[in-house]
């Protein structure tokens, strides 16, 4: 997968993100973790999660929007093989608008990009995501832009470790 480099929507500059946004991408994700599910993230654990994305690029591959110069919003995309349609889902995930950016259409320009992206990549047959069940303001958010319940409950098993760096409170 290539860019094409930045593109602008608007007053937003949107980019893929680099190593020197690292601080910026932790600082969103734990923020994230907590307004959403009230997880306590361990920064250090976060950094080097990010850090793996930005350099092994088949893990997934970061976005970064920008107002004058500031970052106000990200996203990350991984990707699941669908042996159904012998092509790959993108997944958003790390979906992050600074409070005083929010209602501002931060999160719609980098649905759009990458939603652009995905249909201009062959072997990408869709953008899929996961919200909470009681996030309904976020449910409404992708709803308004053409996503749907695809109808699927997820359920998960972790390792005993993680609870030594995700604390819920």
């Amino acid at each position: 997968m290539t860019t094409k480099g930045p593109s602008t929507r608007g007053e937003l500059l949107l980019r893929d993100a680099a190593t020197h946004d690292l601080p910026t991408l932790a600082e969103f994700a734990i923020a994230m973790a907590w307004e959403t599910e009230h997880k306590r993230l361990d920064p250090d654990t976060v950094q080097r999660g990010i850090a793996r994305v930005i350099s092994e690029s088949a893990r997934g591959r970061y976005f970064i929007a920008e107002r004058a110069g500031e970052p106000v919003g990200t996203l990350m995309l991984t990707y699941e093989w669908s042996d159904w349609r012998c092509a790959d889902w993108w997944w958003i995930q790390s979906v992050y608008v600074t409070e005083s950016a929010r209602r501002s259409g931060v999160f719609q320009a980098l649905y759009r990009h990458v939603y652009a992206l995905a249909e201009s990549t062959d072997g990408v047959c869709g953008l899929r995501l996961y919200v909470e069940r009681d996030n309904v303001g976020a449910q409404q958010t992708y709803g308004a832009l053409g996503m749907q319940d695809a109808g699927y409950r997820m359920f998960e098993a972790t390792m005993p470790w993680v609870e030594q760096v995700i604390a819920k409170d």
